[in-house]
């Protein structure tokens, strides 16, 4: 199965909180309220160069994929 990119979640229990899901490597979750980023994965030493230079590029992705959504821009 196919799945988008990204993913926009909530819920009950916590409430006024949305969070963006990133689906593809390296997976994600972002709580959009205060910018939190829980990874998904787990990563060794090698992976980690290429996450910092991929993280900022994604999260601002996520974040441009909330706005588009949500009519913000």
């Amino acid at each position: 199965m196919e799945l988008p990119k990204f993913l926009i979640a909530d819920n009950s229990s916590l409430q006024n909180v949305i969070f963006i899901i990133h689906t593809e490597y390296p997976r994600f979750i972002i709580n959009i309220t205060n910018d939190e980023v829980c990874w998904l994965e787990d990563f060794d030493k090698k992976d980690e160069k290429i996450l910092h230079s991929e993280s900022e590029k994604l999260i601002d992705e996520a974040f441009n994929f909330y706005d588009k959504e949500m009519g913000l821009i």
